[in-house]
C-alpha cells in the first residue's frame, strides 16, 4: 500500500516541513504547499513536488496533512478559494494536525465528512527536531477506516500514535492539555533562569544541575539552552503560545475550570508579544522577565 500511496502537506513550517521530509524519506511521493516561494524551492530540492494551491495538492493525494497555524488558516486552505476539500477525491484522508479549539476541529471534520472525506483529528508533539526525524507523537482520534487507509503515512512521520477513540475532538482536547503544560513549563524555565542570573549564578551550571535534578522538565531541557546561549531563533514562536494558551483559557472557561497557571503564563506571552518578541523563540519570554528585573540575559 505504501508503494502506491501519495501524500500532501499543507503548511511547511517547522513541523510541517519535518513531516513532509519524513514522508519523502519513507518513499511516499509528497506534494508540499506553502505561501513562501523559498520554502517550496527548498522542498523541491529535497525531491518533493510542490503545488500553487491546496486544491492542486489535494487533487491527487491519498492523505492530506494540515500543518497550518490556526483554525482560521485551516478553514481557508480547506474551504476557501482553491481549497483542498473541493478538489480531493472522495475517501481522501485529511489529518488535521493543527492546534486549534476542539470545537473548530469538530466543525471542520463534519464538513469534510459531508464532502465524502475521511478525517483524523491528529495534533502532534515533539518539536521541530523530532518532526525532522519522523519521531513525532500523534494524539489521534477518528474512524478505524481513516487510520487504516493512512497508516503508511502516519507511520512515516511518527514514533508513537496515541489512538484516543473514534470521536473527533478528543485528539485536540488532549493536545490542549499538552500545550497547557508546555506553555507553563516554558514560562517557568524563563523565570527560573532569570532568577538564577539575578542572584549571580552561572546559567550553564544551573542548566546542567537542574537537568539532572527533580526540577527538570522536557521544556527546561529543550528551551533552557536557548536562554543560556541567548539564541532565540524561532523553532516555536512566542505568538504560538499566545494562540495555544488562549485556546486553553477559552476552553477552561467554558468548562468552568480554573487555570491560574495558564492565565499567568498567557499574560507573560501576551506582554512579550506586545513588546515585539512575538516572532522570536517562545523562550524569549525570559527577556521580558529580565527587563522587569533590570538585568541582561545572554542575547540581550
Amino acid at each position: 500500500m505504501a508503494d502506491s500511496m501519495t501524500a500532501a502537506v499543507i503548511g511547511l513550517g517547522s513541523m510541517g516541513w519535518g513531516a513532509a521530509v519524513s514522508l519523502l524519506r519513507a518513499g511516499l511521493p509528497t506534494t508540499g504547499v506553502d505561501v513562501r516561494a523559498e520554502v517550496l524551492a527548498k522542498f523541491e530540492g529535497e525531491g518533493g513536488a510542490t503545488a500553487a494551491t491546496p486544491g492542486e495538492a489535494a487533487a491527487n493525494a491519498d492523505t492530506v496533512f494540515l500543518f497550518v497555524v490556526n483554525a482560521t488558516q485551516a478553514e481557508e486552505v480547506l474551504f476557501g478559494p482553491n481549497g483542498a476539500a473541493a478538489a480531493a477525491r472522495p475517501g481522501t484522508v485529511f489529518a488535521l494536525c493543527v492546534t486549534m479549539p476542539p470545537s473548530a476541529t469538530i466543525d471542520l471534520a463534519a464538513r469534510l465528512s459531508k464532502a465524502g472525506m475521511l478525517v483524523i483529528d491528529a495534533p502532534v508533539s515533539g518539536g521541530s527536531a523530532k518532526a525532522l526525524t519522523g519521531d513525532m507523537s500523534i494524539m489521534a482520534s477518528g474512524a478505524d477506516e481513516a487510520f487504516d487507509k493512512a497508516a503508511p503515512a502516519l507511520a512515516a512521520i511518527s514514533a508513537k500514535i496515541f489512538r484516543l477513540g473514534n470521536e473527533i475532538g478528543t485528539g485536540s482536547q488532549v493536545k490542549m492539555i499538552n500545550q497547557l503544560l508546555a506553555g507553563v513549563h516554558i514560562a517557568a524555565t524563563a523565570e527560573a533562569l532569570t532568577l538564577a542570573k539575578a542572584v549571580g549564578l552561572d546559567l550553564q551550571t544551573v542548566y546542567e544541575v537542574i537537568s539532572e535534578s527533580a526540577g527538570n522538565s522536557w521544556m527546561f531541557g529543550n528551551r533552557g539552552p536557548h536562554i543560556v546561549q541567548g539564541d532565540y531563533t524561532p523553532h516555536s514562536a512566542v505568538d504560538i503560545f499566545v494562540k495555544d494558551l488562549g485556546v486553553v483559557s477559552s476552553e477552561a472557561g467554558a468548562a468552568a475550570c480554573p487555570t491560574p497557571l495558564t492565565e499567568t503564563a498567557l499574560s507573560l506571552f501576551k506582554e512579550a508579544s506586545a513588546k515585539g518578541l512575538g516572532r522570536e523563540d517562545d523562550a524569549a519570554v525570559a527577556k521580558l522577565l529580565a527587563e522587569r528585573a533590570g538585568i541582561k540575559l545572554p542575547g540581550m
